[in-house]
């Protein structure tokens, strides 16, 4: 029987092409956590999450992009026409010690916005977790057992065309037809449809429309 000599690559090193995803097993939270000061916090790529020993690295698309900052406006258009506070957090890296840590495309405080507007790093033993987190393209369950753990309460999925909403019910995420955020609004059918005419006229078109739509009543409040 041959001998097998296992080679051992960095994981600095490894780079993935646009569209890669790739998922390693047995890390610890130690390997974690020094890979992301390795890499530094101004990187855009790989995204990185980890979820009891698994580490999902991701290396989006550049098509990936656009999708979710035509969501995050228009969640802030709704919630600006609603009166209500928020704060965009973006990619903010959420951790809870040694069980999950993970970079959302996006996310918001709007429950919490009074508080977390004066948070200057995160500390998932004793800050809240955001109120909505946004994802486009395939998340795995890796990450969504990572958004458990670190306890959002509601995660927006986008993928070709269609959104999914996730609510968390006793520590497990169930769909939902309804969006707990922003529940004047048929959520899964205004985002897909917005995002499409963001993409056929321009996102500026699109919101300029949308804005008129909530204050002439077009859209319910």
């Amino acid at each position: 029987m041959p001998l097998v000599n296992l080679v051992k690559i960095p994981i600095q090193t490894i780079n993935l092409s646009p569209g890669s995803h790739l998922l390693i097993e047995d890390v610890t939270w130690e390997q974690y956590e020094t890979l992301l000061e390795d890499l530094g916090e101004d990187r855009h790529i790989p995204r990185i999450n980890y979820c009891n020993g698994t580490l999902e690295l991701m290396a989006p698309l550049p098509a990936h992009e656009r999708p979710r900052r035509i969501i995050a406006d228009i969640v802030k258009a709704l919630l600006d026409a609603q009166g209500r506070d928020w704060e965009d957090f973006g990619a903010t890296t959420f951790k809870k010690l040694k069980r999950a840590g993970l970079e959302p495309d996006t996310c918001f405080y709007i429950q919490n916005a009074e508080r977390a507007r004066t948070l200057m790093r995160m500390d998932m033993a004793s800050d809240p977790p955001p109120d909505l987190a946004i994802e486009a393209d395939v998340t795995s369950k890796t990450t969504l057992d990572a958004y458990a753990i670190l306890e959002v309460p509601e995660v927006w999925i986008y993928d070709n065309g269609k959104l999914t909403i996730y609510l968390l019910d006793n520590g497990d995420y169930q769909c939902s037809a309804e969006s707990v955020v922003l529940p004047n609004f048929l959520i899964i059918e205004l985002v897909p449809k917005l995002v499409a005419q963001a993409f056929a006229t321009g996102t500026s078109t699109m919101l300029r429309a949308l804005r008129q739509q909530l204050q002439s009543g077009e859209l319910a409040l």
